[in-house]
């Protein structure tokens, strides 16, 4: 094998290693609510969306979609014992599994769209995968849990934004200041491609 081919598997496994330990990272962070827990799920977290959108960020759109797609997999796990008290129709389930876990968690590997625009980018990109994240719960809420809107409310789309915006806003707010602030630290800039192009 030559220095070539090491190198590559080195970078490889470090970034392998590193993925799941921010993975491990997030599903920790997720079990930690900041107030008051939702009913029908959700919650404001300390920063368990940053470890996923770091993945991106430092390793690219690639490596961020594969870990986003795993998180997903832990959060509706870790989430299917409290769902199925909630009983759930089969359209329901399918739409909650789909736009509430698969598509809302996965679609933070997009995190690193914006990655070569340095501190930035890294801002946009967070913000922008929060945000899809948001309007995938809004449009569950909307389709498929609409049937659980309390007294006095109009309009499901109107519900399920103020539903997970309750959570999802803050959230955007402050992993999108972290990751405008932290991508400033070494370990983390030495990935951006603006940063390897300097020291080239």
């Amino acid at each position: 094998m030559n220095n070539s081919a090491k190198q590559s598997s080195k970078d490889r496994i470090v970034k392998l290693a590193t993925t799941a330990i921010l993975v491990a990272m997030a599903t920790v962070l997720s079990i930690i609510p900041l107030g008051i827990k939702m009913p029908l799920g959700g919650s404001l977290t300390p920063l368990s969306m940053l470890p996923i959108c770091l993945i991106s960020v430092m390793f690219g759109l690639k490596w961020g979609f594969a870990g986003s797609l795993v998180y997903a997999l832990i959060q509706f796990l870790l989430d299917l014992s409290s769902a199925m008290g909630w009983g759930m129709n089969a359209v329901q389930w399918t739409g909650m599994i789909v736009f509430d876990y698969f598509i809302a968690f996965t679609i933070l590997g997009i995190a690193g769209l914006f990655r070569n625009k340095g501190r930035v980018g890294a801002l946009l990109g967070g913000v922008l995968a929060l945000f899809l994240r948001f309007v995938s719960h809004v449009i569950s809420g909307v389709f498929f849990f609409s049937v659980w809107m309390p007294e006095g409310w109009s309009s499901p789309l109107f519900y399920s934004v103020c539903y997970n915006g309750a959570f999802m806003l803050p959230e955007i707010v402050l992993t999108g200041i972290a990751l405008f602030f932290i991508v400033k630290i070494p370990v983390v800039s030495k990935y951006l491609p603006a940063q390897k192009t300097k020291n080239a």
